[in-house]
C-alpha cells in the first residue's frame, strides 16, 4: 500500500510539473513586407502601451502585458492602423503588406482567430455600402437586406474557432445594436419615405430679394442642396451643380441650395452668418435659386439632416422622390432625372 501511495504522489507531481502555467504576458512577432517604419506602436484605450522595433528586413518581435483581454490598435508610425486582439498568455504571429496594411494581415499562432476573426467583421461591414441607401429601400427589401447582414456576421464568427468569449460579447452587442440603429432610423424615416408628401419651409430668405417657401416652386421638381460656407464637402460639389444647372436649364426643374449657415459658426451673430452666407454666394458667382434657412431649422430637423452636404429631390406635386438623393458629381443623379423624364 505504502508503495502505491508512492507511486501515485510521484505521478501527480510529475502532471503538475508538466501542466502548462498561463504567462502574465503575451508575445507579438511577425513581417511587414515593403517596410519603410522603424517602430510599432500598440495602444489601448488610455494611450501606447507598447513601442517595438522594426528591423531592417521588416521583422518584429517583443513581448507586454496587458490589463485585460480586449480591441488593442496596431499602428506604424506613418499612422496605419489595425485593430488587434490582445489577451496575457497569447503568442501571436503576424505577417502582412506595409503598403496594403490592415487588408493584407494574416494572424497565426495562439490567440491569433480573434484578430482574423476581427478583420473579418470590418471588411464586411465595408460591403454593407451607404445606410442612407439602406434606408430608402421598401419595407420588405429593408428586412432582406438586414436579415442578409445577420446572417453574414453570424457566418463569420462561426467560421473561426477558439475566439475569446469576452470579443464575441463584444460583437454580439455591436451588432445588435447596429441593428436596432437600422430598424429605429427606419421607422423614422417613414415620414421622408419616397411618395410621401414633402416636409416644407416657409419665407426662407431669398438671395435675390425676397422670401421664398417650397410651396413657392411647385409644379416643377425640385433638387435641393443642403449645404453650408464652412462645409469643405458641399464645397466640392458647387462646380458640378454648376454644370447641373447649365445643362437642365429651362427644363421642368428648379435648383435649390439651402445655406444653414448659422450664429454659432459667426461669432454668436446671425446677422454676421447671413452676410457670410451672401459674400459667399457673390463671390463665387453660385447660380440657381440661393436661399438661408436663418433660424428655421425645422426643415433640416424633418429630413433628420446631422450631416451635409444632403440632397433632396421632389417631384412637381410635392411628394418626395429621394430624402437622400445622389450627389450632383454622381452620374446617377442624371440617370435619377433621365428616369422621371426631367
Amino acid at each position: 500500500m505504502k508503495k502505491i501511495s508512492i507511486v501515485f504522489f510521484a505521478v501527480i507531481a510529475i502532471v503538475s510539473c508538466t501542466k502548462e502555467q498561463t504567462k502574465d504576458y503575451l508575445s507579438v512577432s511577425g513581417k511587414l513586407e515593403n517596410n519603410k517604419d522603424s517602430i510599432i506602436t500598440i495602444s489601448g484605450q488610455k494611450g501606447p502601451l507598447k513601442t517595438i522595433t522594426i528591423n531592417a528586413d521588416g521583422t518584429f518581435k517583443d513581448t507586454l502585458k496587458v490589463e485585460k483581454a480586449d480591441v488593442y490598435v496596431f499602428s506604424t508610425s506613418q499612422s496605419k492602423r489595425s485593430p488587434i486582439y490582445l489577451k496575457n498568455g497569447f503568442d501571436i504571429k503576424m505577417n502582412g503588406d506595409s503598403d496594403k496594411f490592415m487588408e493584407s494581415f494574416v494572424f497565426s499562432g495562439k490567440g491569433a482567430n480573434n484578430s482574423n476573426f476581427m478583420i473579418a467583421q470590418i471588411e464586411e461591414s465595408q460591403k454593407i455600402g451607404n445606410p442612407a441607401l439602406i434606408l430608402e429601400l421598401e419595407e420588405n427589401e429593408f428586412k432582406a437586406k438586414l436579415e442578409s447582414i445577420k446572417k453574414r456576421y453570424d457566418s463569420i464568427l462561426n467560421s473561426y474557432e477558439d475566439i475569446d468569449s469576452s470579443l464575441v460579447s463584444k460583437v454580439n452587442q455591436q451588432t445588435t445594436q447596429m441593428m436596432n440603429y437600422f430598424n429605429q432610423a427606419y421607422n423614422k424615416n417613414k415620414a421622408t419615405a419616397k411618395g410621401t408628401p414633402s416636409p416644407k419651409f416657409e419665407d426662407y430668405t431669398d438671395f435675390k430679394g425676397g422670401k421664398k417657401s417650397l410651396d413657392s416652386f411647385k409644379g416643377k421638381f425640385v433638387y435641393i442642396d443642403v449645404w453650408a460656407t464652412w462645409c469643405g464637402p458641399c464645397i466640392q460639389q458647387i462646380p458640378f451643380l454648376k454644370t447641373l444647372e447649365k445643362e437642365y436649364h429651362g427644363k421642368n426643374i428648379e435648383f435649390i441650395s439651402l445655406s444653414t449657415d448659422e450664429s454659432g459658426r459667426s461669432g454668436g451673430s446671425w446677422e454676421a452668418a447671413e452676410k457670410k452666407w451672401r459674400d459667399f454666394v457673390k463671390a463665387k458667382q453660385l447660380t440657381g435659386t440661393q436661399l438661408w434657412a436663418g433660424k428655421d431649422f425645422s426643415f433640416q430637423q424633418a429630413y433628420q439632416i446631422n450631416a451635409i452636404p444632403r440632397f433632396i429631390l421632389i417631384d412637381p406635386q410635392g411628394n418626395i422622390v429621394s430624402a437622400n438623393a445622389p450627389r450632383p458629381s454622381e452620374p446617377r443623379l442624371k440617370e435619377l432625372f433621365t428616369s422621371l423624364g426631367i
